[in-house]
């Protein structure tokens, strides 16, 4: 395939094959390095705006990345986030409530879809929820593939300039009730503690914590108000929550490309056919959740499906340690905005909504709703 940047890369579709490359050691995701596929322009001072975050844990490889992957990996665990459920769930009711008391129609993205992951990755992480605006937009900037370059980094040093000044002030006194000064303890008891590296991760996770379950909220919910013999089955059945939701991160796919773009540190062949040592790879998500070869029928939303083996989280060493926390928040949302607001419809045709076709991670950029 064609790269934005004019470069060349090798698409990967078949859900076999996708898990095959990314989980072969033999690829790289080293943003830093120049045979990384980027879809934009990366200069000198871009490359250097990246490198914090980059190098935080996503552009890292083993045996480093497995190190840094361990500091959180319990953090993360179905067993901890389950613990987090009155709160979430706490939090979508405050959010219906005040979406119930707005005039209709009123934008479901702003009332329901930001503030929900907003608030919970907050508390997560133990970031002040007044600033949400400010990373909200810095975040809406930098993940936009039409931001200038300039905008992009001007976005990318305010967030790195915010989140030093927070990872600081925890430093002094970093307590057990954030992530943050959770993870400045443990990095300090295992002697491998620095500062520039906890600000990446910390923005890493800011960033990372939000964005993607937002536009899967909206997004979920327009789905299943297309197809409202699958809402049906959801609201007769609680139980079915989990099966839905691994239904729509297939269907959806929202973390399509850069969820899935190597380079080939050696030659490797996969399906007849021989990667070079630097080339470019792009293991495309959507195209693995929709094979015909695995998945019957891939284009319907089928919550009695099974997609469990959906790659929305990527595959391999470096699938998204999130997942278990977005995959609660949606649960709850789900199953509570339509329990409390049965009759919620789309107040604009379909056709009329604004997609975020410029963004690197899909969703709605506003879902106008009544009830």
């Amino acid at each position: 395939m064609t790269l934005p940047t004019g470069r060349t890369a090798w698409l990967v579709l078949g859900h076999d094959y996708l898990r095959q490359i990314l989980a072969d050691s033999r690829v790289s995701v080293n943003r830093l390095n120049p045979a990384y596929p980027h879809l934009v322009e990366m200069d000198e001072r871009a490359m250097g705006a990246i490198s914090l975050v980059s190098r935080s844990l996503v552009g890292l490889d083993p045996p480093e990345h497995t190190v840094h992957r361990r500091m959180l990996i319990n953090e993360f665990t179905v067993k901890k986030l389950a613990a987090m459920r009155p709160r979430i769930q706490g939090i979508v009711d405050e959010c219906i409530d005040n979406l119930l008391k707005q005039e209709q129609p009123t934008d479901l993205v702003t009332a329901l879809s930001l503030p929900v992951p907003s608030l919970v990755i907050c508390d997560l992480l133990g970031v002040p929820y007044t600033d949400h605006g400010f990373f909200q937009q810095s975040t809406l900037v930098a993940f936009n593939r039409k931001s200038t370059q300039a905008e992009r980094m001007q976005a990318g040093a305010g967030l790195l300039m915010y989140m030093d000044k927070l990872v600081t002030d925890k430093e002094a006194a970093p307590t057990d009730e954030d992530l943050i000064g959770r993870l400045i303890t443990k990095y300090r008891e295992a002697g491998i503690y620095e500062h520039p590296h906890l600000v990446g991760l910390s923005m890493l996770l800011l960033m990372a914590g939000f964005e993607t379950t937002a536009n899967m909220i909206s997004l979920g919910t327009l789905s299943f108000m297309e197809n409202p013999d699958q809402l049906a089955k959801l609201t007769n059945d609680g139980t079915l929550a989990t099966r839905a939701v691994d239904e729509l991160l297939r269907y959806l796919s929202i973390v399509d490309v850069s969820g899935g773009s190597r380079f080939a540190l050696e030659d490797i062949e996969i399906g007849g056919v021989t990667i070079r040592k630097g080339d470019g790879i792009i293991a495309l998500l959507s195209g693995a959740n929709r094979d015909p070869g695995h998945y019957e029928h891939p284009d319907t939303f089928d919550i009695d499906r099974g997609a469990k083996s959906h790659v929305a989280f990527g595959y391999g060493v470096h699938q998204c340690l999130g997942q278990n926390l977005a995959r609660l928040e949606l649960e709850v949302v789900y199953q509570t905005l339509f329990a409390r607001v049965p009759t919620l419809r789309l107040a604009v045709p379909m056709s009329d909504l604004p997609l975020k076709d410029e963004a690197s991670i899909y969703g709605l950029a506003e879902m106008p709703v009544a009830w």
